[in-house]
């Protein structure tokens, strides 16, 4: 029998929170027409909300956005339905964006006046990003879906004035 060897931590350049911008993958060829009705090539920018430095992976707010039917549990008083959740992307489809030139951008990371900070190709220092606890992201995440039940609620009750 051959043991497996755990696998350390990996250190993750980005971090949750960071600004990135596709560079490969689905959401680097996303089109969005234009002012003169054209359909234009944009990639896809957004924030890190979730990473997996083990996996490789991190979750971008609002992209790769799939679908999951959720089964009703009345006795945990969870809903059914489907509902629209952010899927995994590989790392290496995402790159910072240097604070400087609002461009795709490598981190390395240097020692300046004793602080280890990360510092785009620019020679800019990219700004470590706001921390939220677990219980400001749930409450955010609670008035984010009470604004969907209202919207929803509110489409219902303006189909059957009609």
């Amino acid at each position: 029998m051959i043991k497996q060897k755990k696998q350390g931590t990996v250190r993750s350049r980005i971090k949750r929170g960071d600004e990135v911008v596709f560079i490969s993958g689905k959401e680097y060829n996303r089109y969005e027409k234009g002012e003169d009705g054209k359909a234009t090539r944009v990639p896809y920018r957004g924030k890190v909300i979730a990473v997996d430095p083990r996996g490789g992976r991190v979750k971008v707010e609002g992209a790769m956005v799939v679908s999951k039917h959720q089964k009703p549990v009345p006795q945990m008083n969870i809903e059914g339905g489907i509902k629209k959740l952010e899927a995994w992307v590989d790392s290496s489809n995402v790159a910072l964006i240097d604070p400087d030139t609002g461009k795709p951008t490598r981190v390395k990371y240097e020692l300046r006046d004793g602080q280890k900070v990360r510092v785009a190709k620019s020679g800019a220092v990219i700004p470590e990003p706001v921390k939220v606890t677990k219980q400001e992201a749930a409450q955010e995440e609670a008035i984010k879906e009470d604004a969907e039940k209202q919207a929803k609620a509110e489409k219902e009750a303006a189909g059957e004035e009609e």
